[in-house]
């Protein structure tokens, strides 16, 4: 499958373009399987470049009506994931998560002398902070630390290194809670760019526990969802998005019907057996990704769509800044300046009709987003730079 054919489905599956966008959030998250959520502000701006929603309809869809779930999944990365593959998600990826970072919690409880045992003080707390959040119905960090007390206690880590530091109990054990199915992230304090959540018993939240799948079919399941917005793809895209084992990437792939298809470089990959016929080729558009967008980040290997630009347009970490797309492919960078301006860097020569692609789409995101101002929390030098211009 050739280069052009893949941006095309890029750009037809990711609704990157006016004639495909959809009109809720749901619709756009489904269109990439899951929304990256590290940073919240790149669950908004992610819909917004695949759908023609306000934020008032986003936040409507995350808190009122629930159709999408803040979770912890693939890569141990929290995601805004559709709700009907909360428990695929779960099965596929966060439960065995939750088993190794309990653990990695028992040990920092024990390597701060919080307690000698630290197992089973573990389990108390984390009862206790269930208890006072069932009390409460909903409630930040801070409010059950003042209800369960021990919860304030101080975690040490990086001891003997520069980056040694300290943090509370409960600051760990909320997550660890979610991570195991127990509780959920709710409505931020603040406005939509915040990520200060709200705890709340998912019980609750979801009106019952989140449903039980088997491992192995949720991870097929949720190869299936990903292969349908992003095949082809390589083995090693695979496991490193998911996050799997060579092992679990290849069981899941043995149980989903594919077909093998030879990749520009000579690379093997996979797509959905029924997912072979060319797709319509739109006309090409402009797209503003922001940081850690589910299309930059949905891929290992980058080079065809990426170019030579990942030293610029990714951190040291492997993060994606915003990006600037033309028909199915990055040409360059973006911020947010403070005053509120977005400005831009093309990294590749383009037509006039390119440029003035992204100057419109500029003009559109810059009305949408108003008077509000962010930060990502990953924003590589060049893009930071832009910023401060």
């Amino acid at each position: 499958m050739e280069v052009a054919e893949r941006r095309a489905r890029l750009v037809d599956r990711h609704l990157l373009s006016p004639e495909k966008r959809a009109d809720s959030a749901l619709a756009a998250a489904r269109s990439v399987a899951v929304l990256h959520s590290t940073d919240a502000v790149t669950v908004f701006l992610s819909v917004y470049a695949r759908a023609n929603v306000q934020p008032a309809d986003i936040e409507r869809e995350l808190y009122e009506e629930r159709t999408l779930v803040r979770m912890l999944g693939m890569r141990r990365t929290l995601f805004v994931v559709p709700r009907e593959l909360v428990p695929v998600v779960y099965a596929a990826c966060t439960r065995t998560i939750a088993v190794r970072e309990r653990r990695r919690l028992e040990k920092m409880i024990g390597d701060s002398g919080i307690s000698t045992r630290p197992k089973p003080w573990l389990t108390r707390a984390s009862k206790a902070a269930l208890r006072a959040l069932e009390a409460r119905g909903e409630a930040f960090t801070s409010d059950l630390t003042k209800d369960v007390p021990v919860l304030a206690r101080r975690l040490r880590f990086g001891v003997g290194s520069r980056f040694e530091a300290t943090q509370s109990v409960g600051s760990r054990v909320l997550p660890q809670l979610a991570m195991e199915g127990r509780v959920v992230r709710g409505r931020p304090r603040g406005t939509w760019v915040s990520g200060q959540y709200r705890w709340v018993p998912t019980e609750i939240w979801l009106d019952g526990p989140i449903p039980a799948v088997r491992q192995g079919e949720a991870q097929a399941e949720l190869l299936r969802r990903w292969l349908t917005a992003f095949g082809p793809a390589t083995e090693t895209d695979i496991r490193w998005w998911a996050g799997w084992t060579a092992r679990e990437a290849r069981a899941a792939l043995a149980a989903v019907p594919h077909a093998v298809v030879d990749l520009d470089g000579g690379a093997t990959g996979f797509v959905l057996a029924d997912d072979l016929d060319p797709v319509p080729r739109l006309e090409p558009s402009a797209a503003l990704l922001p940081t850690l967008d589910p299309t930059t980040m949905g891929w290992k290997e980058r080079d065809w769509y990426l170019g030579p630009h990942a030293s610029l347009l990714f951190d040291r970490n492997g993060n994606a800044g915003p990006t600037v797309w033309w028909d199915g492919r990055v040409i360059g960078g973006w911020s947010q300046r403070r005053d509120g301006e977005i400005v831009f860097s093309l990294l590749e020569d383009v037509s006039a009709d390119a440029i003035h692609a992204v100057e419109l789409e500029v003009a559109r995101v810059t009305a949408w987003l108003g008077d509000v101002r962010f930060s990502p929390g990953f924003l590589p030098p060049f893009q930071r730079a832009l910023g401060e211009s």
